[in-house]
């Protein structure tokens, strides 16, 4: 699956998601997104997101061990990043239903 165009709307909201689950570094992550069907997430879309949910302070990085060659930066989901998931995660849930509802009426109308 290759990366889609509206994936820069939702894709900070769904790192949030995997980083509340478990810290996580960035190839981890997009191997992640790409097993849950999201996208094909490359590199140089990845980690300016990475680095913005940094500098936004909704996410912390730290640096580990890896058992594949250098040190791996790891990144860990910050309270400020769990309040604002919360919020977003509704606010996705809404839009979700809202269009989910358009996309049903438009087969009923076909």
């Amino acid at each position: 699956m290759v990366a889609r165009p509206w994936l820069h709307g939702f894709l900070d909201l769904c790192l949030l998601a995997m980083l509340r689950e478990r810290p996580d570094y960035g190839y981890g992550l997009a191997q992640r997104l790409a097993a849950a069907g999201v996208a094909d997430v490359p590199g140089g879309t990845l980690y300016p997101a990475l680095l913005r949910l940094e500098q936004q302070g909704l996410a912390v990085p730290s640096w580990g061990p890896s058992d594949a060659g250098p040190r791996r930066k790891n990144y860990e989901i910050t309270p400020a990043g769990r309040a604002l998931l919360a919020t977003q995660a509704a606010e996705w849930a809404a839009f979700r239903n809202g269009v989910d509802s358009l996309l049903s009426a438009s087969e009923v109308d076909s």
